[in-house]
């Protein structure tokens, strides 16, 4: 019987581990980007927004920033519109902005305070144009090649827009007040335009911003991996210099490369460590924070 019960998990041994870490990052902002599984999935968003909560009773100050993407074009095509992409970009005419906005302020954000509120934290939901939180100008015209012909084409990206600046007094003002603030991932220009931007920059700008700990990405992947098609080959641990070469060698490739740049633009901000994380594993995120070994990807300088 003796032995039944040594080899059963010892969850007080879990929550030793978990002790220097909860001391470590006591009162430290801890940016977390929503993205991929963790949006799509009820059980899993429902799952994360309870880790979040718990991140907060045990004293740090989680910042959320969500996308949306699947879930725009999801309503765009309700709506009889086609989405249409240049090199990842979302062209973003005026009723696109519209979904856009109604999807990520209206329905997203709003589904993550909920799920916040039922696990007993306190949320509220900000995009980038409250308080002129992210001031940004529209991205230039994007060009591409004519395979055919050679020739170069612009092609204006629409309202797609690039961060200038950043007034996180409003963030600040949520966190100060025990609230987990829940960012949408749109800005507005100098003539009070509204551009949709991309969350893990908006993420990782903040996070420079806020002087956050942390900058976690959930993606639906395990993190960087040196094979792709071998969720095994994980590498754990990257230090900002080596991201060139492994860019070069292909290990970095694809959507992992704006995320990875992401994360090296934020720990040259000022943020300690970044981690892409796959949001599909369960508890994921408290997994990445609280183990010695972790779950993801970690970036650092």
């Amino acid at each position: 019987m003796s032995e039944e019960l040594n080899n059963k998990p010892n969850k007080a041994n879990l929550l030793i581990e978990a002790l220097p870490y909860i001391k470590e990052f006591h009162h430290k902002k801890i940016m977390i980007k929503y993205g991929g599984h963790a949006m799509i999935d009820e059980e899993a968003m429902n799952s994360t927004a309870r880790d979040t909560v718990l991140l907060k009773y045990v004293g740090m100050e989680p910042i959320v920033v969500h996308g949306g993407g699947p879930e725009i074009t999801r309503s765009m095509n309700k709506m009889g519109k086609e989405p249409r992409f240049i090199k990842g970009l979302r062209i973003t005419d005026e009723e696109t902005m519209d979904i856009v906005t109604m999807v990520l302020v209206g329905k997203i954000s709003t589904e993550i305070v909920s799920k916040i509120g039922i696990h007993g934290g306190k949320a509220s939901g900000i995009s980038g144009k409250d308080s002129q939180l992210i001031v940004a100008s529209k991205k230039a015209p994007h060009r591409i090649t004519d395979e055919e012909t050679g020739e170069e084409h612009e092609i204006d990206l629409g309202l797609v827009g690039q961060i200038d600046s950043l007034n996180t007094e409003i963030v600040q003002m949520f966190t100060d007040n025990d609230y987990i603030p829940v960012i949408s991932p749109i800005g507005v220009d100098d003539n009070g335009n509204t551009l949709n931007l991309n969350a893990d920059t908006v993420a990782g700008e903040v996070a420079s911003k806020m002087n956050s700990e942390k900058l976690i990405i959930l993606t639906d992947v395990p993190g960087v991996l040196k094979d792709p098609n071998d969720p095994k080959s994980l590498i754990k641990k990257i230090k900002v210099d080596e991201v060139d070469d492994l860019i070069k060698d292909g290990t970095i490739s694809g959507g992992m490369i704006p995320k990875v740049e992401t994360c090296v633009k934020a720990i040259e901000g000022g943020v300690k460590s970044a981690h892409i994380i796959d949001g599909r594993v369960k508890h994921s995120l408290l997994l990445e924070i609280f183990t010695t070994k972790g779950i993801g990807t970690m970036i650092t300088l």
